[in-house]
């Protein structure tokens, strides 16, 4: 039903590297508006998790749990899929980073919608931006072999009628997979490919070989000259976004639905 087991196994020591950037924190907590009581699913060790609200936090994997720090929100062990809440029992819902490792991805959407009174807010990422990533384009092609989902779809299952961009900061200090896009060298590091779930969802064996083309084309100047219009950028537009759905004049899911995908469309 989750990615529990992916991450029990490759978690370990996940806050080395993931911790939430200001920026995008900033965001997606502007989006949560005025709710004061807020589930985030998917919520691994707390990140992104506002400290001025009510928060309870909702993961699966025992591993990701143990790291959240002390004076976190509350956590309840469950899967997006099948919230342990009643309907409009919270403000907002938020999800991060997370949808992508669902099982039943449009199932989890529409359980976000469920629970919450006023909105949800999703931040993910929009496929159709691979190739626009070099690491992807250039060293990973196997990346746009995995399960996904269009931006459009994911749109329709959450409700949400605001699609914002979210750039990356050049010194992004959430370590997800493009965060390093002007920082090429730190995904030689294992360390930093541990805290990046891709890594292990793709062959051994490409990575291996995408690791030493990398490393290959930054000793020989090769990735410079590739990527030279990167050079003094800020930020970047890589695909991910940020979904927020006025839930308000919505017809939501209720428990038990078993309405089809179609009728979730807002």
């Amino acid at each position: 039903m989750n990615d529990a087991p992916l991450y029990d196994e490759i978690g370990v020591g996940y806050m080395t590297t993931r911790q939430a950037d200001p920026t995008i924190e900033g965001m997606v907590h502007d989006a949560l508006g005025d709710a004061r009581r807020v589930v985030n699913v998917g919520a691994g060790t707390g990140s992104y998790e506002p400290h001025d609200r009510e928060v309870v936090a909702v993961e699966p994997s025992e591993v990701m749990i143990a790291q959240r720090p002390a004076g976190a929100a509350p956590v309840v062990r469950a899967v997006a899929e099948e919230l342990p809440f009643e309907d409009d029992s919270f403000d907002a819902a938020m999800a991060v980073i997370t949808d992508h490792h669902w099982s039943d991805r449009a199932r989890g959407l529409r359980e976000l919608r469920r629970v919450a009174r006023s909105r949800a807010v999703l931040l993910t990422y929009d496929p159709s931006f691979a190739d626009r990533f070099w690491l992807v384009r250039d060293y990973l092609p196997g990346f746009k072999g995995l399960p996904g989902m269009t931006i459009d779809d994911v749109a329709a299952h959450l409700g949400a009628q605001t699609v914002l961009p979210v750039p990356i900061p050049a010194d992004c200090r959430d370590g997800f997979l493009p965060a390093f896009w002007a920082r090429p060298h730190a995904y030689l590091d294992p360390r930093v490919r541990a805290g990046i779930s891709v890594f292990a969802r793709l062959e051994p064996a490409e990575v291996e070989a995408a690791m030493a083309c990398l490393r290959a084309d930054l000793d020989s100047g090769a990735w410079n000259e590739r990527n030279a219009e990167l050079a003094g950028l800020d930020e970047l537009d890589l695909g991910f976004r940020l979904l927020i759905a006025e839930l308000g004049s919505l017809s939501r899911p209720r428990r038990g639905s078993s309405r089809p995908c179609s009728s979730a469309r807002p």
